[in-house]
């Protein structure tokens, strides 16, 4: 169905959410020719900065989603939580989107995701669907503690995720959520946390990036290094593991897949993004193509780019500072800029929060150790406070939509 790019008339992609992933998508599309219209309820949100048009309005308004859709040849998005229902209904009437609502369906429930993938015969951590109380104390007694309950919809960077430590501690947060919709999962005391890029394209073609090394703090991305720093055999069995995992949804565009390493190198499928993610934002610089253009590239029926690695690279989320709420101020650019190989991204958010993403830096060089190095000398100086300094009256209101990727 799509096999080139139309410059007249252009050709028209919807993307739902305005963040800086749909902004990153916006770039690469608006470079190739296409013409975005960005649906978020922010006004000047990220991705309308870019964009050729923005429609203001909730994710949950039905009709804006269809007037968009209608207004689009094809519509994508850059975050899960969506009413499946109404994109299904505009497949239905013919209306392409991708990946597919029925991936995203499952996706966003962790639950169905799991199943899915553990009927796949995918390794994954051991989960249990939890109804009631005595269930979660059955349970913790099959799994042991400590033990994960997370929420079944929604949540992102460790939101929605609740570690207990004993029956006590389980029982209480149970009571304190008084959620119907809830799952619990093993802990798993893993030696890494890795991820990897897979893009499918119309034909069903598969091309996968290099494996990312992810550390978290307070559940947050805070710095990925790449390549992984893992044995080729466990690269390989990575890959395999990613790719079978993307076989099992359907649909083109890119697909995150999230994944813990034990010490014993064995790999457990934790979760899978239908989108661009924020750990291969380093694909910008240090790869042939980026995620983004290669999302562009497989949800418009082009070939897939090549996704060599040209350099090695280690990408830093820049996050709001503590204590700091409202409009943004990013501090030590001078310095920065001046380290060679760094290429920094702030993300047009008008006002920041604490942990907020804000923006991020990728420093690429042939020597992963120097990459680290330089981008540890950039993390001192670069800093997102607010112009306010410290504390203001602006902390409930400054955020805006953030999907947390």
């Amino acid at each position: 169905m799509f096999n080139k790019i139309s410059l007249e008339p252009p050709f028209r992609i919807g993307i739902i959410g305005g963040g800086q992933l749909g902004k990153m998508m916006t770039v690469a599309a608006k470079q190739m020719g296409f013409q975005v219209t960005i649906l978020d309820p922010t006004p000047r949100c990220p991705a309308g900065q870019v964009a050729d048009t923005q429609i203001v309005a909730e994710f949950g308004d039905s009709e804006s989603i269809k007037f968009l859709a209608e207004n689009s040849d094809v519509v994508t998005y850059e975050f899960e939580h969506i009413d499946c229902l109404t994109l299904m209904s505009l497949e239905s009437e013919g209306m392409v989107i991708y990946p597919t609502p029925r991936s995203l369906n499952i996706i966003q429930n962790k639950l169905l995701q799991k199943e899915a993938l553990a009927m796949a015969e995918i390794p994954v951590p051991l989960f249990r669907k939890v109804f009631n109380k005595d269930e979660l104390i059955q349970v913790g007694d099959e799994l042991g503690y400590p033990l994960i309950l997370k929420s079944i919809y929604g949540g992102y960077d460790g939101k929605g995720n609740w570690k207990v430590e004993n029956q006590k501690e389980a029982e209480e947060m149970y009571e304190k959520l008084n959620s119907p919709n809830l799952m619990a999962e093993e802990w798993v005391n893993f030696d890494k946390e890795v991820s990897l890029i897979v893009a499918r394209g119309i034909n069903g073609e598969i091309k996968t990036y290099p494996l990312a090394e992810n550390e978290h703090r307070n559940h947050i991305l805070y710095r990925c290094m790449v390549p992984a720093r893992v044995s080729p055999e466990t690269y390989n069995k990575a890959k395999e593991v990613a790719e079978k995992v993307v076989s099992v949804f359907t649909g083109v565009g890119i697909f995150c897949v999230e994944m813990f390493l034990t010490d014993a190198e064995q790999i457990l499928v934790n979760e899978v993004a239908p989108r661009p993610h924020n750990s291969g934002h380093y694909t910008i610089e240090a790869c042939v193509t980026s995620q983004f253009e290669q999302h562009i590239r497989a949800i418009t029926g082009m070939p897939l780019g090549d996704t060599t690695l040209i350099n090695p690279a280690v990408m830093v989320n820049l996050l709001g500072e503590e204590d700091y709420y409202g409009p943004a101020v990013l501090t030590g650019v001078d310095k920065a800029l001046s380290l060679s190989g760094l290429h920094l991204h702030f993300y047009g958010k008008v006002k920041t929060a604490p942990r907020r993403k804000m923006g991020h830096f990728t420093v690429v060089n042939p020597d992963i150790n120097r990459a680290m190095e330089i981008a540890q000398k950039a993390e001192k100086y670069l800093k997102v406070i607010s112009q306010e300094g410290g504390q203001t009256n602006v902390r409930k209101t400054c955020c805006g939509h953030n999907n947390g990727e």
